[in-house]
């Protein structure tokens, strides 16, 4: 069935685990291998029949300002490199008509996403050129404020957005980049939702309704998101979609923080897992509940409004059943058990993110009109 129309991933980090776990050397990272290190490479995403997938060019929210922006174009440049060294496998994707023509030749549409407002180091100058480095969406925070944003984990600042935020929401819409709101504070949807004259996405969360995590989108968002005629795809993350999972991990930032430790430095947190491990063995998620999680979205706000954005390589654990991106097959099997028909999981797979592609292409052309 996915040979017939394509599944687009809306978040992996590979590029991440590439920079870290190989020195951003693509010769010891050979993606055109096997990888067991990695949740993925290039014979496991054609067994999983992706189609298109969004590379995040993430850098940690605790960098300087700065630096944020070199190791953004850093990471820029893994990916090109990356998508240049396998050109029969992988095409760069800027548009939906490159998204599908990548996928009529065979080939992993490529696109590039930033992962919080960080990386442009408050310069809008900065967001135009990585719009023109080949960025097509940018989610406003990580896990940490940016000064003109609100992160779901991080203490209140600005309320939401401040008037640059809005300005910076304007501009992503202006250039056709796509406003992520995964990863921002509820008031930072809310503002974002009021500024946005296209359709916005949330790139990798799941339903709060669900899963009570701040990383979750609550429901009155998922209908006002549905009015917006936005996307929200939903992750794989364990503590996304198993409430289990969830409050496992806050009782882990916990005892990360009596250690001293910056709860919302991931990298901090998950370096103290196994320890905490040992004496408080982390609950597992299922496929089941990541299918629960995309029935409760199309329920909500409208299967036209629902998508994947499995944060591969940008989690340490995954659910049982989706350990890697060869395992897209077996949800989309589960779905069909559920009923949902191929014209369903046609719009699940990638029709709805093209919709909204589409949608910020015409918004950015009538604009410059």
């Amino acid at each position: 069935m996915l040979s017939r129309f394509p599944l687009i991933d809306g978040h992996n980090d590979l590029p991440w685990e590439i920079r870290t776990e190989a020195g951003s050397d693509l010769g010891k990272a050979a993606i055109d291998k096997r990888l067991p290190r990695f949740h993925t490479d290039i014979p496991r995403l054609v067994e999983g029949g992706i189609g298109g997938q969004w590379w995040s060019v993430y850098v940690p929210g605790t960098l300087a300002p700065d630096e944020a922006v070199r190791v953004t174009l850093e990471q820029i440049d893994i990916v090109h490199r990356m998508i240049a060294r396998y050109p029969d496998r992988l095409r760069l994707a800027l548009t939906a008509s490159d998204v599908t023509g990548a996928f009529a030749e065979g080939r992993v549409a490529s696109l590039l996403g930033a992962e919080g407002g960080h990386s442009i180091g408050g310069s809008l100058a900065v967001l135009r050129s990585l719009h023109a480095l080949g960025v097509r969406y940018m989610t406003l925070t990580h896990n940490q404020n940016v000064g003109w944003a609100d992160a779901a984990t991080d203490v209140p600042d600005v309320g939401g957005l401040s008037g640059f935020g809005r300005e910076v929401v304007r501009e992503m819409q202006h250039l056709g980049m796509l406003v992520d709101l995964s990863h921002v504070a509820v008031t930072t949807m809310n503002d974002a939702l009021e500024v946005a004259e296209a359709p916005v996405i949330f790139s990798h969360s799941s339903a709060r309704a669900l899963t009570d995590s701040p990383r979750n989108v609550p429901d009155d968002v998922l209908r006002r998101l549905a009015g917006n005629q936005g996307v929200c795809m939903v992750a794989f993350v364990p503590a996304f979609v198993s409430q289990e999972c969830a409050d496992w991990l806050v009782d882990l930032k916990k005892a990360a923080e009596s250690g001293g430790l910056d709860p919302n430095n991931l990298a901090e947190v998950f370096g103290l897992a196994s320890e905490y491990s040992k004496e408080h063995p982390p609950p597992s998620a299922a496929l089941s509940q990541v299918a629960d999680h995309i029935e409760h979205v199309a329920e909500v706000a409208g299967i036209e409004h629902v998508g994947i954005g499995g944060d591969f390589d940008g989690t340490p654990d995954l659910p049982v059943g989706l350990e890697d991106v060869s395992r897209y097959p077996a949800l989309f099997s589960e779905m069909a058990r559920r009923g949902w028909t191929e014209e369903n999981l046609k719009a699940l797979a990638g029709g709805n993110i093209l919709r909204v592609m589409r949608a910020a292409q015409t918004h950015a052309a009538q604009s410059h009109a």
